[in-house]
């Protein structure tokens, strides 16, 4: 833990925003450098400009990569595009409006010229593809420029099919490997013009009219119950006064500020500028105000995530409030078919797991990825999906789908209506759940693991584990494998009856990260963690 950790950001914290922009056009990228080649993660392309990661080139490739690979793909509708608030977001949308044009592709760019979160660009694509009519001139995909929380000299970048979801790992393969190719090229074959005729859309007035058909403002209007809203200086900045407004809420949205060095934050636990609702660290400003709401919360800078703060409980832990979400959400919408499952990753709390059990609901365990909730969402058999880093979405009262990327900014208008109908916090809501199911110790930490180590426990099969106990206990599941859709999971888990542990390697550092739960409390715990290291090491020859 950094010694400044939860201060506020003194001058020296900031970057330079000139320095920065001038980094995007000025420094070209190396394709045969593998630090600057375009890589595609789990949410896109990310990088800094300042590190040759992140500049004009991988933007101009990756945009004309998208293009082609949209065609290959018979796409002829529109493309919808969207920005966040850092720095690099608006000349890399810039840059992208060039090649779209330049390739005739029809683009729609938010009307107000303002930020797009996430969730709204994914709602602008399937409210496109679900109408006939709209349907009938062509499929929609679309592009969101964001790195989500991460720092302020990060830039990301990322594509989404009709699905409005992320794409998955077969399109970014090829986009990322097409972009590389392209720039190695000389960009030669990248088409640009100048971006105009570019039309517009609504994403804002569209997506917090359409709120209604998936929270029940009535009963958060009727409570009263005082709301304040932190955007934490991204993207949802002017939806959360739109929703006050539309929906006549007590709502104060608590600071209003974008600035591209986040100057107003507080430093996360490595000392650095995070916009991580999830983060105590990242949030401290926020939690400082707990008392003088009866809920507040928090976005990051493309609003995916969600950060939820009662005054009981302070900053809750995601786990903590996706079973909260999930048990208060399947016992309040009567329209959803009898058979819709609960979505989660593989390592999000075992809570989960008995909340469903609870229910009597199909629970559909996923590797790490928003992008396996995609199809469950789209049909209606999985009512809500949601990852242990506090992403999440679900389905309309009616039963169909909302988004089918991560909405923070509908968690945590969820977060208001549990707290309305049921009188009670969300917070106050998982201390019930915790008489009834238990306390589980949940955290994660990192191992040193070298590149071929990585390539390794990527690739491991959950029977190369020969350790028969873990933590004093039977092991009862090896898991190279999701149980929810057969699908690879990149690592391992291992199960016993009260605790778990899951290895998987970092996509950025030379580390795998253990995820570790028990439910015999914190000691038990490190004793997990412990074996788990062991474990894995064993099994990778260590």
């Amino acid at each position: 833990m950094h010694e400044r950790a939860g201060t506020p950001a003194i001058e020296s914290d900031l970057i330079d925003v000139e320095a920065l922009i001038r980094a995007y056009y000025e420094l070209k990228p190396d394709a045969s450098v593998p630090e600057q080649r375009v890589v595609f993660g789990t949410s896109g392309h990310r990088g800094s400009s300042l590190t040759t990661s992140f500049n004009e080139d991988h933007i101009l490739a990756t945009t004309q990569a998208i293009v082609e690979y949209r065609a290959a793909q018979g796409i002829t509708g529109p493309l919808f595009i969207g920005a966040d608030t850092h720095a690099l977001s608006a000349p890399a949308q810039t840059t992208a409006l060039d090649v779209l044009v330049g390739n005739r592709v029809r683009v729609l760019a938010d009307e107000f010229d303002d930020y797009v979160p996430t969730p709204a660009l994914s709602h602008a694509i399937l409210t496109w593809n679900n109408d006939p009519a709209k349907r009938a001139e062509g499929e929609a995909d679309g592009i969101v420029i964001t790195p989500s929380h991460n720092p302020p000299q990060d830039g990301g970048f990322k594509y989404n099919p009709p699905h409005g979801g992320p794409a998955d790992s077969d399109a970014t393969s090829w986009i990322a490997a097409r972009a590389n190719e392209l720039i190695a090229g000389g960009l030669r074959e990248v088409n640009q013009a100048e971006p105009s005729g570019v039309e517009t859309y609504d994403f804002r007035g569209a997506y917090v009219d359409d709120l209604a058909n998936a929270i029940d403002f009535e009963a958060i209007r009727r409570s009263g119950i005082r709301i304040g809203a932190d955007p934490l200086g991204g993207a949802s900045v002017s939806y959360w006064g739109a929703i006050r407004d539309r929906y006549g809420l007590d709502l104060t949205v608590v600071n209003e500020r974008v600035d591209p060095r986040w100057s107003f934050m507080t430093l996360d636990w490595d000392g650095k500028i995070r916009m991580d609702p999830s983060s105590r660290n990242a949030m401290a400003s926020v939690v400082a105000q707990a008392g003088s709401y009866d809920l507040l919360t928090g976005n990051d800078a493309d609003a995916d995530r969600h950060g939820i703060v009662t005054p009981d409980g302070g900053l809750m832990n995601p786990n903590h409030y996706l079973a909260v979400a999930i048990e208060y959400l399947f016992a309040h919408r009567d329209g959803w078919r009898p058979d819709a499952a609960i979505g989660k990753t593989l390592v999000s709390s075992s809570m989960i797991d008995r909340v469903a059990a609870a229910l009597g609901r199909r629970l559909w365990e996923v590797p790490v990825g928003f992008k396996w909730f995609v199809p469950g969402l789209v049909d209606g058999s999985v009512g809500f999906g949601g990852e242990e880093s506090a992403g999440a979405s679900f389905l309309r009262f009616d039963g169909t789908v909302w988004t089918t990327d991560k909405d923070g900014i509908l968690l945590c208008l969820l977060a208001a209506e549990i707290r309305a109908v049921t009188g009670k916090s969300p917070s106050e809501l998982y201390a019930e759940l915790v008489d009834r199911f238990g306390d589980p110790a949940y955290e994660r930490v990192d191992a040193p693991a070298n590149a071929a180590q990585k390539a390794a426990l990527g690739k491991l099969d959950g029977d190369a584990i020969t350790a028969t106990e873990l933590a004093g206990a039977p092991i009862t599941a090896k898991l190279s494998k999701a149980p929810g859709n057969d699908a690879a999971i990149g690592g391992v888990k291992v199960e016993t009856a009260d605790a778990w542990f899951a290895a998987r390697p970092s996509g950025t550092e030379d580390v795998y990260k253990i995820y570790a739960e028990s439910f015999r409390g914190e000691e038990h715990l490190r004793l997990v963690q412990a074996e788990a290291k062991r474990i894995v090491d064993a099994a990778l020859g260590g």
